[in-house]
């Protein structure tokens, strides 16, 4: 019998199309916590991404609020690129959830900075696992989807 196991989770990667934005809707709008950026333009990162005409990847490590959860969003730099954004409903696709404490008016918020929603306003979850629930589906500068949901009280 094999002994090789998964043994934790390290963190979630976005590529991003531009950094600065990224973060400005990330740390200044969701309020993660900025912990690293670098950038990097060795060849064993070329490697491991398996794109090797870069001149670098812009790489920023975030922190979740209240979690010990890790977003890492990277930017390449000098090669083409197309977007990735697609329905949530296309396999291959991938959104991360929040948990948010006042998802009524952080929505009023996100949207006042013209966040795009998939629904025009948070949704009450009547059944299943997160009965009593609200959650909507918001869109990331680059089509990358978030979710945020509210428990129960």
């Amino acid at each position: 019998m094999s002994q090789e196991k998964v043994i934790g989770f390290y963190h979630a990667g976005i590529t991003v199309k531009n950094l600065k934005e990224s973060l400005q809707f990330y740390c200044d709008w969701l309020g993660f916590e900025l912990l690293s950026r670098q950038d990097v333009d060795q060849n064993y990162i070329f490697n491991i991404v398996g794109v090797h005409d870069l001149n670098k990847i812009k790489i920023a490590f975030l922190k979740i609020p209240g979690s010990h959860t890790l977003i890492e969003l990277l930017e390449y730099d000098g090669v083409e690129k197309y977007s990735g954004s697609c329905r949530p409903c296309d396999y291959g696709s991938g959104h991360i959830c929040l948990y948010v404490n006042n998802l009524i008016a952080m929505h009023k918020k996100l949207k006042n900075k013209g966040v795009r929603f998939k629904s025009g306003h948070p949704i009450y979850i009547d059944s299943g696992r997160n009965k009593g629930c609200y959650a909507i589906y918001m869109l990331d500068p680059d089509g990358f989807i978030v979710e945020l949901i509210q428990t129960a009280d």
